[in-house]
């Protein structure tokens, strides 16, 4: 049957022909449009000088005289590897506690990014060369496990930040995507910390320095909270998203008033009375990383958030009875909102680079199997 046109080639031409004809036409609009982003991506290169530093503030003077600097638990070192070209074009840095959640995290990044890879290609987790930590590039987003507590995360940190120091990262964004106990809030809320308190309730993380105790601010962006708050979408979403204070404890059991530890000194009706106090003062939930991830980020003027799900509501009980699969759904829930946040920003600042020069310049550092495509 003739097509609306009514012309020959339309006539005679065949749905497989045509689909074919379509096909070849998006092809090469693509690969147009591929040339052309390089072109322009290469006359922003000329005119634009490469930055001589990062951005990053109040390091130790001591980096100057590290040759090599080597980041032991991330199996690096500036020997080896070139970090402008690897890690240079570095905007978010995101971090959980596990290396599954985070190599999950990545993919969705590379999909809501619009990122792709060849099929015979998977992300490689760059630090297993230390045998500590997990960490996937996917173009200018860093997924990286943290592991448990405040040390594991600030030894983290510490290398990240050297590593994005060396290469001259520009306005690093950091973003903890984690699980936490809330008080007086349902399994599977979203809570974004609007600040990161200890045990006593004071806004510092506590570190013992050559014998003297020390202590940091652990004051979080509100900004940055406020517009990943703003991003929830209340009739779309299948949950809620709220903001309140973040208790960080040494301790998953006595730490946060749990009566199922090994040891319980206390009773439930002081544990009551405690978590009851807290709540008045705008506390919503315990977790053990937000004042070193607050205090280390903030000390080198890097803007942080944490955004967390809550896996039980710590005023009806102390341990976590969801099933698997809804801890796996509600797991979703954070990425969600940080993927909305990465996206809008990765689109506004699109300026200075396209999600075609990620595919075409993704260092093979960060693959496995072929180059992306």
């Amino acid at each position: 049957m003739p097509g609306n046109c009514g012309c020959n080639t339309c006539a005679g031409a065949s749905p497989c022909e045509l689909n074919r004809d379509v096909c070849q036409l998006k092809e090469l609009v693509r690969s147009q449009g591929k040339q052309l982003g390089q072109l322009v991506r290469h006359m922003k290169m000329g005119c634009k000088k490469p930055p001589k530093e990062s951005t990053l503030k109040g390091l130790s003077p001591c980096l100057k005289c590290l040759q090599p600097d080597v980041l032991y638990h991330l199996g690096m070192d500036t020997a080896t590897m070139d970090f402008p070209k690897v890690f240079g074009d570095v905007r978010f840095v995101c971090m959980g506690g596990t290396a599954e959640r985070m190599e999950r995290f990545a993919y969705k990044i590379m999909k809501e990014l619009s990122l792709k890879l060849n099929p015979a290609t998977t992300l490689r987790n760059m630090a297993e060369p230390g045998h500590r930590y997990a960490l996937y590039k996917v173009g200018p987003v860093l997924c990286v496990s943290h592991g448990m507590g405040c040390p594991s995360i600030s030894i983290l940190l510490h290398e990240l930040i050297k590593m994005l120091h060396h290469a001259k990262c520009q306005d690093p964004v950091f973003i903890r995507i984690g699980t936490c106990g809330g008080i007086g809030i349902e399994p599977g809320t979203v809570v974004i910390s609007s600040e990161a308190l200890d045990g006593m309730l004071n806004p510092y993380y506590e570190l013992i320095v050559q014998g003297k105790v020390v202590l940091y601010s652990s004051k979080l962006d509100q900004c940055l909270a406020n517009e990943l708050l703003s991003l929830a979408i209340p009739c779309e979403d299948d949950f809620c998203t709220i903001s309140g204070k973040t208790i960080c404890t040494n301790d998953f059991y006595e730490g946060q008033t749990r009566l199922d530890g090994a040891f319980c000194d206390y009773t439930n009706q002081s544990k009551t009375a405690y978590l009851q106090s807290v709540q008045c003062q705008g506390v919503v939930n315990f977790d053990m990383e937000s004042t070193a991830f607050a205090a280390l980020t903030n000390r080198a003027n890097i803007r942080s958030a944490i955004v967390s799900m809550c896996i039980v509501n710590r005023m009806e009980g102390d341990q976590i009875l969801s099933p698997p699969e809804c801890l796996s759904e509600w797991e979703k829930r954070p990425q969600a909102l940080v993927a909305r946040y990465i996206r809008k920003e990765f689109l506004k600042r699109d300026d200075d680079s396209d999600t075609e020069a990620y595919e075409e310049v993704c260092p093979s550092a960060c693959l496995e199997g072929d180059k992306a495509i």
